[in-house]
């Protein structure tokens, strides 16, 4: 190797260096002043079996050498392949130790850093209990473990949540939430070895999946008793935590699948035992719930749903209609309201059928693509037959976080060669109040494109006057619930005009949605409101149908006053 060859070029040297200074001296004890070619001659003798020595010795210690950096070499090679764990050659320590000493750090080093990347892609930091995908994995070894088994031995996941946690992150903070969510973690593993047993092959797996979301995998005798286990991990959980002088109760709902009736695998029995869960949410919270046919039932029908709205997104099956929008003190069109419509094989299907299971299943993000196009479509359409009427459309959660969505509303809107202007975004009061800056962020930018913001549903959430004036919103929509009874109800009157002087208050238009009757209509007029929506003015209706409603006698007329 070319190291091995510079080693020996540099003994040659050594050697011929040595050669000649035992010559030199050699003649300097034969001459005695006198110098000839027998005394040169005698003089080199000695020099020769010098140099020839000196290079034999430096040879022998050149090739050891060089085979032992070779060893290094070759073992260093093997690490980079990711073999940390076989000895350095012995070669090398005998040789040259101080490489070898130097290797050992390097792998020793290198072992600590991969146990911890490896840790920390497998431990949840703030619980200490393995992650999702390490607790998936788990799982699924002890499922294949105890399918081999005969008889085959019972087991049965839990899947816990926490009940109001969101309560505590907003009034305590996200530190005291963390702090929280640990000592959960610590709870759940002490259950989780009371319900073993002392059986090495009978402790229960503990993992949290993300959020206020733990699972539990129980095996053998717990699992016989599935709901006898979780009623005990809910009285372990049923004291109060302790931060700072103070206390904070945090109760959980549990829902139970067992395998492998209601699942073989990890994501079927996470499935059913997340359903269980909110099955027993559902029935007061800090409830247990086992999944069940009724269950089952639910599941099945959701799964059927979420293939057909694929199968729908993939055939082009929905498209919009448009409820029109009305000032409050003329009746003249202001701007209309895009809803979307599932054109079913089976027939017309309302958004409440469908976009909840389009939620859950992230089907929204593509669905809202689609909306997305539909509506900068439309107001291209519409700026180009000089209407300048402002389209509002509703964006989920869902969308709002997704990293491509602004970017591509942008983009739809500049294709279609209209103003953002004519565009409008309703965001429902529970997700603008809770909503990421990164989410404000990118409701501002599109604001600042000359697009207007919506608080959509107001009065069914809880929003805080301070956080209302922060949110860059243009407009807010009072909730059906707060104006159906106005025109019956002096006490809803009085609410319903005290949010109006609340939101003219914060700057902004009030529109009132779901008017059913010109009594409503004149009631909210009177106090102020700006502008209406509902039958009272139209019911939604198909584009052209919309267009001529928009030229019609009825379109223009001032409501009864």
């Amino acid at each position: 190797m070319l190291h091995a060859k510079s080693l020996k070029r540099r003994a040659i040297v050594f050697a011929a260096c040595a050669g000649a200074v035992s010559f030199f001296l050699a003649l300097l004890a034969t001459t005695h002043g006198r110098l000839d070619a027998l005394t040169a001659s005698s003089a080199l003798i000695p020099a020769v079996v010098c140099a020839t020595m000196c290079w034999a010795s430096a040879e022998r210690h050149v090739s050891t050498t060089a085979g032992a950096v070779d060893e290094a070499i070759l073992r260093l090679s093997k690490a980079t392949r990711g073999d940390l764990q076989s000895p350095i050659p012995r070669e090398v320590w005998s040789f040259v130790p101080s490489l070898a000493r130097a290797m050992q750090a390097l792998f020793e080093q290198l072992r600590t850093t991969l146990a911890a990347v490896e840790r920390a892609a497998q431990i949840d930091t703030v619980t200490e209990l393995p992650n999702r995908s390490h607790f998936q994995q788990l799982v699924e070894e002890r499922l294949e473990r105890l399918a081999r088994m005969e008889p085959t031995p019972p087991a049965a996941l839990l899947f816990l949540d926490l009940d109001r946690f969101k309560a505590v992150n907003d009034t305590y903070g996200h530190a005291t939430g963390d702090l929280l969510l640990a000592q959960v973690g610590q709870r759940l593993r002490q259950a989780a070895e009371h319900l073993s047993g002392g059986l090495v092959e009978e402790q229960p797996i503990v993992g949290r999946l993300g959020g206020d979301e733990f699972n539990i995998l129980l095996c053998g005798q717990a699992a016989r008793e599935p709901k006898r286990a979780a009623l005990g991990i809910l009285n372990v959980l049923a004291g109060a935590h302790r931060f700072h002088g103070g206390e904070i109760q945090a109760g959980a709902s549990i829902g139970i699948a067992q395998w492998p009736v209601h699942g073989t695998s990890f994501l079927d029995l996470t499935r059913a035992a997340d359903v269980a869960m909110y099955a027993a949410k559902a029935g007061g919270r800090g409830q247990v719930h086992a999944f069940d046919a009724t269950l089952a039932a639910g599941l099945a029908a959701r799964k059927a749903l979420e293939q057909e709205l694929r199968a729908g997104i993939d055939r082009g099956e929905f498209g919009l209609v448009f409820q029109p929008q009305v000032l409050a003190a003329t009746g003249s069109v202001c701007g209309a309201e895009a809803l979307v419509r599932w054109h079913h094989p089976d027939g017309m299907r309302l958004p409440g059928s469908f976009l909840p299971c389009a939620e859950e299943t992230g089907l929204i993000i593509e669905l809202g693509d689609r909306i997305v196009q539909d509506v900068a479509a439309t107001i291209g359409r519409w700026h180009a037959k000089g209407i300048r009427h402002r389209l509002s459309v509703n964006i989920s959660a869902r969308e709002l976080d997704h990293a491509s969505f602004v970017r591509k509303l942008r983009d739809a809107v500049a294709s279609a060669g209209a103003p953002a202007s004519m565009l409008e975004l309703e965001l429902k009061e529970s997700l603008l109040m809770g909503c990421s800056e990164d989410a404000l962020d990118a409701v501002t930018l599109l604001r600042g494109d000359g697009a207007s913001i919506a608080l959509d549903d107001f009065g069914t959430g809880f929003s805080s006057i301070a956080r209302l004036r922060e949110l860059p919103i243009d407009r807010v929509k009072l909730d059906r619930a707060l104006t159906i009874h106005v025109a019956q109800s002096e006490e809803a009157r009085a609410i319903a005009q005290a949010l109006v002087g609340l939101v003219h208050g914060l700057g902004c238009t009030a529109v009132a949605e779901g008017i059913e009757s010109a009594d409503q209509a004149k009631i909210l007029r009177m106090i102020g409101c700006d502008v209406l929506q509902g039958y009272a003015i139209a019911a939604p209706m198909e584009e052209a149908a919309f267009l001529d409603w928009l030229g019609s006698p009825a379109a223009g007329r001032r409501l009864a006053s």
